[in-house]
């Protein structure tokens, strides 16, 4: 073991067992020692032994810590009959791959046809790294929950064709073999109430749409009030909270499921020789996903995961952005999905053995044995191949050994009852070997035939390189030319405007953001000198009195109505608003509209001049902040209606355009990439649920803007957004 490896043991691990609890007679034993993460302080993994001839002692002192771990947990159940046992959530012990999946990807929900597409979904999957077993579905809820005071339960119904057709969209995926999982927004508890518990609550939708498990999204872990609330109803759920545990082992007795960040240092590279999932090592029926969301090399989070037989969280879309696996290491996750998915019964063998000896340096391995055969797990941490005799093992008559990871039977060389087994682990690879003394069944032969075809196929050959996915704005095109505005309008003239913007956001990462015409890529902060024409831009927003004009001339009525001026009642907006600016509009809806007008919708940067000037301000008054100039700011969790949009004159920009702050945000430019559709939303709004900074992000800086990701118009239409238009200038 590296010299480095074990100074970050000895600084970065707890000793789980006193010397008072260690009994005299057993001398060898070695205190199991938990791994610290520098971001995450939670109890996830234990360490390996600090040399190999520790392995005995050390091993010893891990069955002690889990014999200690399960009586706890014993008491924690108390009379609550074992979730491990119960026959619905079995089906959680072969969850081995797991995408966290956007429902706005295009890959799931085509906007064009208006339908789920959960086939192609899945072919792309399996086209590229073998396939999924569950998944987890997030709607539009974050980073767009918060917009409004809708809450997590009200996106849900919000879905395009509401609860009958997510019921339709898990049944469809139940039908290929793939359970559903869906999120317990946890911090979501400034929005409008639901008039029942979180949990009571979410049995009900789960049972509804008859999906197989809740996420806890920064729950560590998950409440066992989750588990109990769906018992009730006779809808057995599998509980998966993020990052374990916490600070307790009580949750590993009703959360069959985990998420683990397994990193101990986010801004430095994974340690040599992996660590030991301590969930399952105290309980082998419980997995995790191992998930590192913002990796663009996953060879590390795979090796961890693979020396624990522990699933992977294969998260590609983060909530809007894509973040791709390479070629290298989706073929490493075919394969390693695969020796999983024909050997499932040997990876929750309460015997298994992390760190079982082998013969080559940087080599690490893990033993699950059973009565009739025995898989072992390798993988190599070194930068160079690993060729020859990889690991002794005990021999018996009639015992065959079978290269998993390359399709073929292996011939052992046998000496004083062991068997020595060769085979090559290539760079920074992976490798398996079953052994067993009865033919194998018909899973492994089927996995032997696969692999044997794949078995050309070097990880080294194939590219490592992430790429970033590149984006296209939708066209806006202009309008005809006029001379003179219409009522209601600004001249806005001709002139250099330098446009810089940045996204309002908590997360910084490589992919984020949004990439304009002049830009190689997506990113967060943008910097353009513009040359711009002149043109005449709304005043204001557009008004209810505006909108109704609209529809008694043009009779228009959207294909997909759900949440289409919901504020109205019967067609009517409500006495007192004509001034107020329209909401519950999608950006379809304002496009219907504008071009009605001979309108158009403005481009970012022709709002934010219209807004700034050419002076860079941050506020279309000036640099400093004043709430004098805008609606009062809101946190309750029902929010009151928008403000008239004439009603701050003081705010004004440099042209005289009003209503550009912290009233209700408004409708600019959409851009797509292959999986995700977003419209920039600009002007911030009077409105944000108290009590989480994960809720949309806030702004009334003109430098700044809202990244809003679309769906369908059902859920893109929103209490807080409308829209100004735009006639280009002569």
């Amino acid at each position: 073991m590296n010299t480095r490896f074990l100074y970050f043991l000895l600084a970065t691990t707890t000793v789980l067992a006193s010397p008072a609890q260690i009994p005299k007679q057993t001398p060898q034993l070695i205190p199991a020692r938990v791994v610290q993460s520098t971001e995450y302080q939670f109890e996830q993994l234990l360490a390996g032994p600090e040399k190999p001839e520790d392995f005995p002692a050390w091993l010893a002192g891990m069955r002690a810590h889990r014999e200690e771990m399960r009586t706890v947990l014993k008491e924690k159940l108390g009379t609550l009959k074992d979730p491990y046992s119960e026959p619905a959530l079995q089906w959680a012990q072969r969850s081995f791959i797991q995408p966290q999946m956007m429902a706005h990807d295009r890959y799931i929900y085509d906007p064009v046809a208006g339908r789920y597409t959960v086939h192609r979904y899945l072919q792309d999957l399996k086209t590229r790294y073998g396939g999924i077993d569950s998944v987890l579905l997030w709607p539009p809820m974050y980073t767009n929950l918060g917009v409004d005071d809708r809450n997590q339960f009200d996106i849900w119904r919000d879905m395009p064709g509401g609860i009958a057709e997510l019921r339709k969209m898990v049944a469809d995926f139940h039908r290929n073999g793939v359970r559903v999982l869906i999120p317990i927004m946890y911090w979501d508890n400034g929005t409008r109430g639901e008039g029942v518990s979180m949990a009571e609550g979410l049995a009900k939708l789960a049972k509804d749409i008859q999906v197989d498990g809740l996420n806890g999204d920064t729950m560590f872990p998950v409440d066992l009030a989750f588990y109990t609330e769906a018992a009730k109803i006779g809808h057995f759920l599998a509980l998966e909270p993020e990052a374990g545990m916490g600070k307790t082992i009580d949750g590993l007795a009703w959360n069959v499921l985990s998420w683990g960040y397994w990193w101990p240092n986010p801004n430095g590279p994974y340690p040599a020789a992996p660590a030991v999932d301590r969930y399952k090592f105290i309980e082998p029926r419980h997995l995790t996903h191992v998930c590192d969301r913002w990796a663009q090399n996953r060879t590390d989070m795979l090796h961890y995961a693979f020396f624990n037989g522990d699933g992977y969280e294969s998260w590609e879309n983060i909530f809007g952005v894509w973040n791709q696996i390479t070629p290298r290491d989706a073929e490493a996750l075919r394969r390693i999905s695969a020796i999983y998915r024909a050997v499932p019964e040997l990876l929750v063998s309460p015997d298994y053995e992390p760190f079982t000896s082998t013969l080559q340096k940087d080599v690490y391995a893990t033993r699950f044995p059973s009565k009739s055969a025995t898989l072992w797990t390798f993988i190599n941490r070194a930068p160079a191949a690993a060729i020859g005799a990889q690991i002794q093992v005990p021999f018996s008559q009639n015992m065959h050994f079978f290269d998993l990871w390359r399709g073929a039977e292996l011939k052992p060389q046998i000496a004083a009852g062991k068997a020595i087994l060769s085979f090559e682990l290539e760079s920074r690879g992976y490798g398996a070997v079953l052994a067993t003394a009865a033919v194998p069944v018909r899973q492994v032969k089927t996995l032997l035939a696969a692999m044997q075809q794949r078995s050309h196929i070097n990880l080294g050959d194939l590219s490592s390189e992430w790429k970033v996915l590149s984006q296209r704005m939708v066209e806006i095109p202009l309008t005809t030319t006029v001379s003179r505005p219409s009522e209601g309008m600004v001249r806005i003239p001709a002139g250099n405007f330098k446009f810089e913007v940045e996204e309002a956001s908590i997360w910084r990462n490589d992919g984020m953001g949004v990439q304009y015409p002049w830009e190689d890529k997506p990113k967060e902060k943008h910097s353009k000198e513009l040359s711009l024409k002149s043109f005449y831009i709304d005043k204001t927003p557009v008004t209810c009195a505006e909108f109704k004009r609209f529809l008694e001339t043009t009779h228009y009525r959207p294909r997909d109505s759900h949440n289409f001026l919901r504020n109205w009642v019967e067609g009517a907006f409500p006495q007192g608003w004509a001034r107020k600016p329209v909401t519950w509009v999608s950006i379809s809806d304002a496009r219907a509209y504008a071009k009605w007008a001979g309108k158009r919708l403005p481009h970012e940067w022709e709002w934010q001049y219209a807004a700034q000037g050419t002076d860079g301000r941050l506020y279309p008054w000036g640099n400093q902040k004043d709430t004098t100039r805008v609606p009062p700011f809101e946190q309750t969790r029902r929010q009151r209606p928008p403000t008239d949009v004439d009603a701050y004159p003081q705010g004004a920009s440099p042209f005289g355009v009003l209503d550009l702050a912290g009233n209700v945000w408004q409708w600019t430019d959409e851009f797509q990439d292959e999986h995700n559709r977003a419209a920039i939303l600009r002007g911030g709004s009077y409105y944000r649920p108290a009590g989480s900074e994960y809720y949309f992000p806030q702004t009334r800086q003109l430098n700044q803007h809202g990244k809003y990701w679309l769906l369908a118009d059902s859920t893109d239409r929103s209490a807080t957004i409308g829209f100004r238009c735009l006639v280009d200038a002569e």
